[in-house]
């Protein structure tokens, strides 16, 4: 029964890679078309295009989604979204989470990798956190897109938090162009991420259910630069809260 159960899961993890490369070069032309659509309009249609990758390729692997809204939602108001961040398997859930045009916020390394990184480049904001200019070119198109009206998503923990805390620390980033754009934030739940995918490896890939929990916006009038340190403590307070409150698998009692 265990070499049974180790070959199912073998298969399992090379079905769900087969499959994801499948969608990607079946969408690859429709990518290429939409990238002659410019940054804003043609940006739009490839998240519309990433959406679809994420709905067909969840579903056939057998995972499941919904989404749970804490209080009534609007996917056409510019916000800046932050979520926990725990596994790669999180990119696929924030684009089957957010039912909205956004640009979310990614490694720049990623845009290195073949035909992969022809998409990723045109359809999110890539950033090299070594690189002051990249970062601050990085933030000047993030607040571009807020003025255009559409969302971005940022993980402010900047990488997986391997920690037994439901949160590790924030960096200030998403928490400044929210002040300077005077921008709402709303935090984002993935409950499921540790169990779907292990950030150890993505051969620990496994179906099952996925959550995402929008909460209530934090909207960002009247704070200064000052204050900068407590909006960060207070979204992430507010998050820890509700990460313990659905007993996320990873927190340590």
């Amino acid at each position: 029964m265990k070499y049974l159960l180790y070959s199912l899961r073998f298969l399992y993890v090379i079905y769900t890679l087969l499959l994801f490369v499948a969608i990607m070069f079946f969408l690859l032309p429709f990518f290429v078309i939409a990238s002659w659509g410019g940054p804003i309009h043609g940006g739009n249609v490839m998240i519309r295009l990433f959406r679809v990758w994420a709905d067909s390729w969840m579903f056939l692997v057998g995972m499941p989604h919904r989404n749970y809204f804490e209080v009534p939602h609007d996917f056409n108001r510019p916000y800046i979204y932050v979520a926990n961040h725990l596994s790669f398997i999180d990119a696929v859930f924030l684009v089957k989470s957010i039912r909205g045009n956004f640009r979310p916020l990614g490694r720049a390394e990623t845009s290195n990798i073949p035909i992969f990184g022809f998409i990723y480049r045109r359809a999110i904001v890539t950033v090299d956190r070594s690189d002051p200019n990249n970062r601050a070119a990085s933030v000047s198109r993030l607040k571009a897109l807020l003025r255009k009206g559409i969302s971005i998503f940022v993980f402010p923990e900047g990488t997986f938090n391997m920690t037994p805390a439901p949160l590790k620390s924030f960096y200030g980033g998403a928490f400044r162009i929210a002040i300077e754009t005077n921008t709402p934030i709303k935090p984002l739940l993935f409950l499921d991420g540790y169990d779907r995918m292990h950030y150890s490896h993505p051969t620990t890939i496994k179906p099952g259910r996925s959550r995402a929990i929008f909460l209530e916006e934090v909207k960002v009038e009247g704070y200064t630069m000052e204050q900068l340190p407590q909006l960060k403590a207070l979204v992430k307070e507010k998050m820890e809260q509700k990460l313990k409150a659905y007993n996320a698998a990873w927190i340590e009692a």
